[in-house]
């Protein structure tokens, strides 16, 4: 049986003295979709963020590829192939979508492989090659989303890892968006996504894990 390509064992991740995520296991197969769902709250967040590398856990492992995470600084694990589109999508306002799109590959020194993949990604998202000259904040909130996860893109990530990406989105959007999120995955992207409930779209998902109050409570293979 191949190694994950992701392995979260006995995850203990804290803010200030609050025990947010307590002793959590979990796995992502390279290749799969994984979602993890809960109640605002539960911690998924945290559990992202701690991933990231932008909260340092207390106690447990997070081995990506093999290799330790934990206590490595952000821009590492960015470099080892984990990119986070946070909830908040923090796009930069005042620059274009293609700058955004291109801030997305910063620690890249490829630079013509960059311009292949800024192609490649203005490809997969039409709505953004459309209005690549536009300042970045006038996007819908829709469009802001697809900017988040094509910057992201941009980074050449073996693990992409969403925070509740369909948050605020209208019916239609959210649709839309799980149609990119599966090609994106059908090219070889590994996909961590949290969300309060399966998105129908993500239904076939390889494993579904639960979280309530920083533990996890049920695992399933898909729904």
């Amino acid at each position: 049986m191949n190694a994950p390509l992701l392995a979260v064992e006995n995850l203990v991740v804290c803010r200030g003295a609050v025990e947010v995520i307590s002793g959590i296991s979990l796995e992502v197969a390279d290749g799969s979709i994984t979602c993890v769902v809960g109640p605002n709250g539960a911690g998924k967040t945290s559990l992202m963020l701690a991933i990231a590398g932008l909260l340092r856990p207390r106690r447990g492992s997070l081995r990506f590829a093999g290799s330790e995470l934990a206590g490595e600084p952000p821009h590492r694990i960015l470099g080892r192939g984990i990119a986070l589109v946070p909830q908040e999508r923090e796009i930069f306002d005042g620059l274009s979508v293609r700058e955004n799109l291109l801030a997305g590959a910063y620690r890249r020194r490829d630079r013509e492989a960059v311009a292949r993949d800024l192609d490649g990604v203005l490809a997969r998202f039409p709505r953004l090659a459309e209005r690549s000259d536009q300042d970045a904040a006038t996007l819908s909130g829709g469009e802001q989303q697809m900017l988040s996860i094509a910057r992201a893109l941009m980074s050449v990530p073996k693990l992409l890892l969403l925070d509740e990406p369909t948050s605020g989105l209208a019916p239609l959007m959210v649709a839309h968006l799980f149609r990119l999120i599966c090609e994106i995955n059908n090219a070889g992207v590994a996909v961590l996504v949290v969300e309060q409930t399966v998105p129908p779209a993500l239904r076939s998902a390889g494993h579904v894990y639960r979280l309530e109050r920083g533990r996890l409570t049920s695992c399933s293979d898909g729904i």
